[in-house]
């Protein structure tokens, strides 16, 4: 732009910062969509016990379907992903209080070093529990 008219450089420039501060507002509070579900927003507490045969891990998941928990080993951590959302039910329900974390979570919990052979999982109490058997763990039966 010819910055000979200062008054429509000065235009051109407010407008392009009202743009750019517009793009920012829509990426920060954009609504939760498609592309917004990948990226987690909370992370759900856990424990990590451990004796000589296995590793627990338990997370606290209340209101979650444990079938729909994604679980994996990468790089020495355990890693749980999924979403809580509010059932359809109360969607149009008036919120007083909303303590329980909502949308997409992610927690990344490092696991002590070894080898892990037999993998189980199972809900109780609200609670995701991950047993991951030790692969050098001798078992002796009576």
């Amino acid at each position: 732009m010819n910055r000979g008219n200062s008054r429509d450089w000065m235009w051109s420039e407010a407008l392009q910062m009202l743009a750019q501060a517009e793009r920012l507002q829509r990426e920060v509070f954009r609504p939760q969509g498609a592309a917004s579900l990948r990226v987690p927003t909370w992370e759900p507490p856990v424990d990590v016990l451990e004796t000589d045969r296995e590793v627990l891990i338990l997370a606290a998941l209340p209101g979650v379907d444990v079938d729909q928990v994604e679980a994996v080993i990468q790089d020495g951590a355990l890693i749980i992903a999924g979403e809580r959302t509010l059932p359809d039910a109360l969607r149009t329900a008036v919120i007083h209080r909303l303590e329980l974390p909502q949308g997409r979570f992610e927690r990344r919990i490092d696991l002590p070093a070894g080898v892990y052979g037999d993998v189980q999982r199972f809900a109780i109490n609200g609670c995701l529990v991950i047993t991951l058997a030790k692969s050098n763990a001798i078992v002796v039966r009576p």
